[in-house]
């Protein structure tokens, strides 16, 4: 087995709507297609015997252990045991993925894979790495899962997002607040548009640079609060050993060492006991800053208290790791022992993290004068850190029900004074019940980005949500965090429609942004040029700050190489579905194309609209599979399945007498002539008359005003800015040119039903055949070129795709010979040659129609060849 491709979806994509993040394998079954497990000796004791936690994995049976009882006594596809197995090592990797699916591939031996993923790397790993299980499995050779799990474990350390950020995102997402990560860390966009907020770990942006810089210094710190009234370590600020010593003379023993701007515990020694272990702790301190703070060993308990936007939410006591002595097991016996506990973990991987003996844990041993091999006596606590850092084994039991009132007023005065809204409190004390001055406790530190994972998951006592405090700050309730999204798929008409949408939020007032085939556009800007319909560029939009309304063309391309960028939008199109790139990316049938357009409406809001149109059967369809609301369109006022949706209450568009008009249960809103939308050039642009259709539906269901929607559709005039390879139509004295993007059967069609409306003594065409598309579709093309036209120019894409130039034409003049043995036609190679061809001999009284690929250039060229003719008009 090997895999022939591998695509990873990062939203709603052809395969699962309900799982945005998946990968896609397409196997090559080879020698094994068709084999099950059963027929291979003994494979599912080897599977079970190197995955003994799949039996956890439940099948058909719906039970623990069912999906093992079917590999060993039914038999599945290897393809499934690729699936079950990727999805195994990620969870072993820290990452569980609970979706997988096999589909058979339209090729014999080949199977499609798809299975969930945490972390887009790991799950590209775990495709790979379970490939390579089962092949070893397959053909009965060992095979070590150790490295595997190990790298996955890596990747999650380097990609996954900490369970700080993490539970806001999870708290923001259970409120339907959308969120785009920024970057591999953890800089996160929560909402859209104008409405997005950004954190990143525990900071937001409303953190205060200064708070944070104020927090960072921690004798300016300790300055603040004792001027507040506040309890701190008297201590002193030092920057050399000399200096040091002056210091603990007059602090006296215990001291704590620890660097001026450290964090997280780093460079921190306590409890320090002795000149030698001070000048130790010194030196460590100033790994991380030149200037140390020594200050009074404060003997108590650690606790951490946490303020978020001025209120006190939580509080824990925080216990180094430790180990308890049995009287018989030595030390590094007693760390394996808890180490055991399966709450632990790699990294943030587990609400617990593993201990590792570090320098500190050796230096902590040392002073004792004990090692790993050191047996201590039953019931002894031994603290292996100076810290009590979850992230080095710590543990946290929840206190916020015990927390003397004093003690939060103090802790919420400190966050004040600091000014951070997201505050951590380091006290240490005898009993956090008790006010801290008639304790003798002290405030060790305040921090800025204070982690939650102590409060949200702690060893012992209540996890607390604070989470829930972070995401009422930033959005209070009745706060917008998402802006509306018109998303807009098909065949045919997807550009134009996002156009005059686009064209008719602006005129409403909006800040738009705008994905097309042309480029991404903010508030009329082009700032990306090209094909710009994909996940990225959605999210290119939705990332913007100036932006509070988006239009999104979502082009099968997009969809099928890693899914739409949103998850939900308000309102989804499907213009038609029609042959183009069929054989592509398996998609062979009119009814795939059809299940790749409606991921678009299945990703509606349940209180949006899908508009479909009710003309295409396929389209049509869609609306049996959709969870929101349904308006249809339709050319024919009297299409039956506009009546009956009407008469249930239902929405439509329709043409009707001249008139774009809207059905809305028994009552009729003409809302403007085709023949006064400029769009739809007098009525004879029929398929510019559906985009018009679609366009008002979506206007009129976002609750715009029919007479906005009318002055919209007037005022959208197509030119070669407005609508660039999008019927730009010039007027030369003698003839005319037409550029048109078009270049499926359908779009073709629709063009060649204008140019049946058009007056001219003779019609020339200029068209390509793609050479990724079928010899069928090429014939095909040549046979509509000599119905359309009375003489056709053959031209040349840049990229011939997997052809030779001659296969194209001969497939194409064929088409061309089979309607016409005697039409006139002429190969002429680059496109802009075969422009150049066509302007130099065009007739007087003629029509050319251009199907460019190069608009941009196609236009400049015409542009410029009707300079040059206007001014030889105005010399004659």
């Amino acid at each position: 087995m090997k895999i022939a491709e591998i695509r990873i979806m990062r939203g709603p994509n052809y395969w699962s709507v309900i799982h945005p993040k998946i990968v896609v394998l397409k196997l090559d079954m080879a020698n094994h297609a068709g084999v099950l497990t059963t027929d291979l000796p003994d494979f599912a004791d080897r599977l079970e015997k190197m995955f003994p936690g799949m039996v956890e994995h439940r099948s058909t049976e719906g039970q623990e252990g069912g999906y093992l009882k079917r590999v060993r006594e039914v038999g599945v596809p290897l393809s499934n045991v690729v699936e079950h197995v990727a999805l195994e090592l990620q969870t072993l990797g820290g990452m569980e993925s609970g979706f997988g699916r096999t589909y058979p591939a339209p090729q014999a031996g080949f199977e499609y894979v798809v299975f969930s993923y945490q972390e887009e790397k790991a799950g590209e790993y775990a495709a790979h790495a379970a490939l390579r299980v089962v092949n070893a499995l397959a053909s009965n050779q060992e095979y070590d899962i150790q490295p595997d799990v190990h790298e996955l474990h890596e990747i999650r350390e380097d990609e996954h997002i900490g369970p700080s950020t993490y539970s806001i995102v999870s708290e923001a997402v259970s409120r339907g607040i959308p969120y785009i990560r920024l970057n591999k860390n953890s800089l996160i966009q929560l909402g859209y548009g104008v409405h997005q907020k950004r954190i990143q770990a525990t900071m937001t942006c409303r953190t205060a640079t200064f708070a944070t810089e104020i927090a960072g210094d921690k004798s300016a710190t300790k300055d603040m609060l004792r001027e507040a009234g506040v309890p701190v370590p008297e201590g002193e600020l030092v920057y050399s050993v000399d200096e040091l010593k002056e210091a603990v003379k007059f602090l006296g023993f215990p001291v704590v060492t620890k660097p001026l701007d450290g964090n997280h515990g780093k460079g921190a020694g306590i409890n320090l006991r002795s000149l030698s272990e001070a000048i130790a702790g010194f030196k460590m301190a100033q790994k991380y800053s030149d200037a140390v703070i020594v200050e009074q060993f404060i003997e108590g308990h650690d606790f951490r208290m946490l303020v978020i936007n001025k209120k006190f939410v939580a509080a824990a006591k925080r216990t180094p790791a430790m180990v308890v002595g049995d009287g018989v097991s030595t030390i590094q016996q007693l760390i394996d022992k808890v180490n055991a506990d399966p709450r632990r973990g790699i990294g943030h991987e587990k609400v617990l993290t593993r201990i590792t003996v570090d320098k500190d844990t050796k230096g902590i041993l040392e002073k004792k004068g004990f090692n790993l091999k050191t047996v201590i006596a039953e019931g002894e606590e031994l603290f292996l850190k100076s810290t009590a850092n979850l992230s080095t084994g710590g543990t946290a039991t929840d206190v916020t029900d015990l927390v003397d009132p004093y003690n939060i007023l103090m802790a919420e005065r400190i966050a004040g004074t600091i000014g951070l809204d997201i505050c951590g409190i380091d006290v240490v004390t005898s009993d956090i019940a008790i006010p801290l001055p008639e304790a003798r406790g002290a405030v060790i530190e305040v921090n800025a980005a204070p982690g939650f994972r102590m409060h949200i998951s702690p060893t012992e006592g209540l996890p607390r949500n604070v989470a829930e405090p972070v995401i009422d700050m930033l959005f209070p309730r009745g706060c917008p965090s998402r802006i509306p999204i018109i998303a807009v798929t098909g065949t045919n008409g997807k550009t134009t429609t996002s156009r005059l949408i686009a064209h008719m939020v602006k005129s409403k007032g909006y800040k738009v942004g705008f994905t097309t085939t042309d480029g991404i556009y903010i508030q009329d800007k082009m700032l990306e040029k090209g094909d710009t319909t994909g996940a990225r560029s959605a999210e290119f939009v939705l990332r913007d700050p100036t932006v509070n309304f988006a239009v999104l063309e979502c082009a099968r391309g997009g969809m099928l190489r890693s899914g739409l960028g949103f998850e939900q939008c308000d309102v989804g199109i499907v213009t038609n579905v029609a042959e183009d790139h069929l054989g592509l990316r398996d998609i062979y049938t009119l009814e795939d194309m059809a299940r790749v357009k409606a991921v678009v409406p299945r990703s509606v809001k349940k209180d949006g609209y899908s508009i479909l149109n009710a003309d295409d059967d396929l389209v049509y369809e869609m609306a049996k599979d959709v969870d929101s609301k349904v308006a249809f369109f339709s050319m024919d006022e009297n299409n039956p399945r506009i009546l009956k949706h009407v008469a249930k209450g239902g929405l439509a568009a329709v043409f009707e007498n001249g008139f774009i008009s809207i059905f809305k249960n028994t009552y009729k809103i003409r809302v403007d002539r085709v023949a006064d939308i400029p769009l739809t050039f007098g009525g004879r642009a029929r398929f510019n008359i559906e985009n018009v259709l679609a366009a008002t539906l979506a206007g009129y269901v976002s609750h715009f005003e029919i007479s906005e929607i009318k002055t919209a559709l007037r005022t959208f005039v197509p030119s070669p800015t407005k609508t660039p390879g999008r019927m730009n139509l010039f007027k030369f004295p003698a003839f005319e040119v037409l550029v048109d993007y078009a270049h499926n059967p359908a779009g073709m069609k629709g063009v060649g039903e204008f140019l049946a409306n058009v007056d001219a003594r003779k019609k020339v065409g200029i068209v390509a055949g793609v050479g990724d598309r079928r010899d069928e579709d090429l014939v095909q093309l040549g046979r509509m070129a000599a119905e359309m036209f009375d003489e056709v120019i053959i031209r040349h894409d840049k990229d011939l795709r997997g052809r030779t130039a001659d296969e194209i034409d001969n497939l194409v003049i064929s088409g061309i010979e089979q309607i016409d043995p005697d039409k006139p036609y002429k190969v002429v190679g680059g496109e802009m040659s075969a422009i150049a061809y066509a302007l130099e001999h065009a007739e007087r009284n003629s029509f050319i129609t251009i199907f460019s690929e190069d608009i941009t250039e196609a236009i400049k060229l015409i542009e410029n060849f009707k300079v040059i003719q206007d001014r030889r008009v105005m010399l004659d």
